[in-house]
């Protein structure tokens, strides 16, 4: 039987560059486009004679980029080797079968570890999928003659091809194979490999996910740790974590793990048993910090492709480890600064969700006064001490925001990379002085990534509208607070995808939500 996990992509919100270092925390949200992991047998039955072999068949297809790769995963090593040198490899996913293999071994005592060799023994079929929204489609919606809105969007069918880029690029704006928009891919891929295989060995029960195992944690922790590994092994270096972190866990505020915990798995994966370098994974001190966040109430998030065709955010990173080390005492005041500020944005959205939940008839009338007007006339508003103190932290979360990016671009500026270019400044700009808008920036590293925006209430098809009016193309994502899950079924069949999702652009629930 097939086992289908999924897991969310991100938008970082706050602590792009700062999420690196502890303590310095992130917010990070959670968003309704998914990736898909189909796992089930590759063979009906185990032939007699396989008791004898060494070696299992893994197929591994992307549908979405017309690629199907097979390789042979050697029963006792655990080593995953493609069968053709011509077949095109995906080091996320080659990593994630591996580690969630060895994680199984690691959980198997005695009894279990022959249900575990048969179950590998009929081979694994894995199937992966991405929800549209991970990358663009701006060319063919152009060359439909149709227009960059998101009801175009949605005239695609679910995991629609993916474009591949024909044309190459090196440096800060260096072009992935495919365009993306940045909503962490690579990330959310590997999290719902993971979970479907342990889902699929018995390692971790994804319907019961808090359960406790054999592993004297929680199922979504053991995911964590393994698509962490993973991934971190995939990329060849150890990342601040919070897109995997969003993956398994969904919408959060975050703050890193010590690098040190995957430094024993970088060494000895090369010397050691797979197992046993699980199995030191899963012992180790994994001391991230996360606490829950979403936005407050009747906020949406929107996200709009400019269709600059994204940055390399490793470049992005490795210009501002630069700038560090040769100015040192400049980037430390730049730092606090822009830590403060990060701070000050998630102070005030947390008061906001505080004052919806203890004033919501005064919250949702200020909501949807200010959501048809633009930021300058929201004051008019404050009729009564509790509107006013609403309106005042509104205004106060726009001038963070406001300060978050100068000092992004300031940095920017500073290790000669575009954080955020000129082209996203002047779209970030009218963006903010629209009606509703409470909020817009680069999420992230920045680059020509598509920026992100908080609406209030149902001004989003002002927004979206402007957006196109300025050849911005409105994405279908939303916030989503829910991270890795278990899928009943098939996504194809189904029509699980948010894509095919009703796009509620003027739509605002008024009803109070449960905030206890």
């Amino acid at each position: 039987m097939a086992v289908v996990a999924s897991a969310p992509g991100k938008v970082l919100m706050t602590g792009g560059y700062l999420v690196l270092e502890r303590p310095n925390a992130g917010l990070v949200l959670s968003t309704n486009a998914r990736f898909y992991a189909i796992v089930k047998p590759l063979y009906e039955e185990v032939k007699p004679e396989s008791w004898a072999w060494s070696w299992t068949d893994v197929k591994l297809t992307s549908p979405q980029l017309s690629r199907e790769s097979m390789y042979k995963l050697s029963l006792k090593h655990l080593a995953l080797q493609c069968a053709s040198a011509s077949d095109s490899r995906n080091p996320f996913v080659e990593h994630a079968v591996q580690y969630a293999v060895a994680a199984a071994h690691v959980a198997s005592d005695k009894s279990k570890r022959e249900m575990l060799h048969n179950l590998l023994l009929q081979g694994l079929d894995i199937t992966i999928l991405g929800c549209n929204d991970f990358y663009s489609y701006r060319s063919q919606i152009e060359s439909w003659g149709l227009p960059l809105t998101s009801e175009s969007l949605a005239t695609l069918s679910p995991f629609a091809s993916i474009t591949f880029n024909a044309e190459e690029s090196n440096g800060a704006n260096c072009k992935p194979e495919v365009a993306k928009t940045g909503l962490g891919s690579s990330a959310a891929m590997t999290t719902a490999v993971v979970a479907a295989l342990l889902h699929y060995l018995g390692v971790a029960d994804l319907s019961d996910p808090c359960k406790e195992g054999n592993l004297a944690c929680s199922g979504l922790d053991v995911i964590h740790m393994i698509a962490q590994t993973a991934h971190c092994l995939a990329q060849g270096k150890v990342g601040s974590g919070f897109d995997v972190s969003c993956a398994v866990y969904g919408s959060q505020r975050y703050v890193r793990f010590s690098p040190d915990v995957l430094s024993f798995a970088q060494v000895a994966v090369n010397g050691l048993p797979l197992p046993e370098v699980i199995g030191g994974i899963l012992k180790g001190k994994w001391d991230h910090e996360r606490s829950e966040f979403s936005l407050p109430p009747l906020m949406n998030l929107f996200l709009g492709e400019p269709g600059s065709g994204g940055s390399s955010t490793p470049s992005l990173v490795g210009a501002v480890k630069k700038w560090q080390m040769a100015e040192p005492e400049k980037s430390r005041e730049n730092w606090k600064n822009l830590s403060d500020a990060n701070l000050e944005l998630e102070t005030k959205l947390n008061m906001l969700t505080k004052l919806a939940k203890n004033h919501w008839d005064a919250y949702i009338g200020i909501i949807k006064s200010c959501s048809v007007l633009t930021s300058e006339k929201w004051m008019q508003h404050a009729t009564e001490p509790i509107k006013e103190t609403i309106i005042r932290e509104l205004l106060e979360a726009r001038d963070a925001m406001l300060m978050i990016r100068h000092l992004m671009r300031k940095m920017g500026e500073a290790a000669g990379v575009p954080i955020e270019p000129e082209s996203q400044t002047q779209l970030l700009d009218s963006t903010m002085s629209g009606e509703g808008v409470l909020l817009a920036g680069v999420p992230g590293a920045g680059g020509f990534d598509a920026i992100f925006a908080v609406t209030l209430g149902d001004s989003g098809s002002t927004l979206t509208k402007a957006w196109s009016s300025q050849n911005v193309l409105a994405l279908l994502v939303r916030e989503d607070p829910h991270g890795v899950c278990l899928e009943s079924g098939d996504p194809r069949t189904s029509g699980i995808t948010s894509g095919v999702l009703s796009v509620h652009l003027g739509y605002m629930d008024l009803r109070k939500p449960n905030l206890a």
